[in-house]
């Protein structure tokens, strides 16, 4: 039986990990760890086989004056946490790093691709992969998880902003667009499968398909049985704002991950795209 603790008590992911994992009695056993004030380094890491760590901040407007709060929890605390799971011997730590530490809006990212994180929020997650990366050992496993957008039922961030508007509006464009997302269910059987495997090394977990944002908005209107219409109206003001404008830039540009760089010897996709919107 793997021994897991998981970092972040009010984390989307670490939540949901915890209770995918717990689906498994026999293979696994899970606790969660607040890591919000000082308590944490004071507990004993050393009954556990792994740490997957899931705290950090991400979904709020970055300024001047917060700045430095992305630094210390999503860069400082991340290696501090690793450090002490290292030292207390345990065997394997997973860190939840992003798409953002590319820094790219739009486009195909592969292999070859460099990172260059525009945001603090991305400059902290690169920052944090690269500090706790010196830490791994052939007796202490580090894998890193690069996802792109994570949705799901209850989820923060962008995707209730689109279940919002399949369920007030009643048109929305019809753009021919390609977005790399993942289903919090598949991820937390990518996760599963990491640890199981005792995986070392850098991952990039998706859905097996691309996801276009107006079919998405189309099903999820059905989902709540409102009524859509697509039109295409609106295309050429939006092919225009691509790349000038941020939330455009979001909705309707290509953001993918070439679907090689995903893939992994065991299936992890639970869920295909339109079962994933029910879901």
């Amino acid at each position: 039986m793997k021994r897991v603790l998981i970092t972040g008590a009010n984390s989307y992911v670490g939540i949901n990990a915890a209770k995918w994992l717990s689906k498994f009695p026999d293979d696994y056993s899970v606790e969660m760890l607040s890591v919000r004030d000082e308590s944490w380094a004071i507990k004993d890491f050393s009954k556990y086989d792994v740490v997957l760590h899931t705290a950090g901040i991400a979904h709020i407007k970055e300024t001047k004056n917060n700045a430095s709060l992305y630094y210390k929890v999503n860069r400082d605390l991340a290696y501090e946490v690793a450090n002490k799971a290292r030292n207390s011997g345990v065997e394997q730590f997973i860190f939840l790093s992003s798409m953002s530490v590319y820094g790219i809006e739009s486009g195909e990212i592969n292999r070859f691709t460099k990172t260059s994180p525009k945001s603090h929020y991305g400059k902290s997650k690169l920052q944090a992969e690269e500090l706790i990366g010196y830490l791994k050992s052939d007796s202490f496993k580090v894998a890193i998880l690069r996802p792109p957008m994570i949705y799901g039922k209850g989820c923060p961030g962008n995707f209730n902003g689109l279940i919002k508007i399949a369920k007030h509006t009643p048109i929305f464009p019809d753009m021919d667009n390609r977005r790399s997302m993942l289903h919090i269910n598949n991820l937390s059987e990518f996760l599963r499968l990491v640890i199981k495997n005792q995986e070392t090394g850098l991952f990039f977990p998706q859905n097996q398909e691309f996801v276009n944002v107006s079919e998405m908005v189309k099903i999820l209107a059905q989902k709540y049985d409102k009524k859509i219409t697509l039109v295409n109206i609106f295309n050429p003001l939006i092919k225009l704002l691509i790349g000038r404008v941020g939330v455009v830039n979001k909705v309707f540009g290509n953001l993918v991950y070439e679907i090689d760089q995903s893939k992994y010897p065991e299936n992890y996709s639970i869920l295909d795209f339109t079962e994933s919107i029910k879901n």
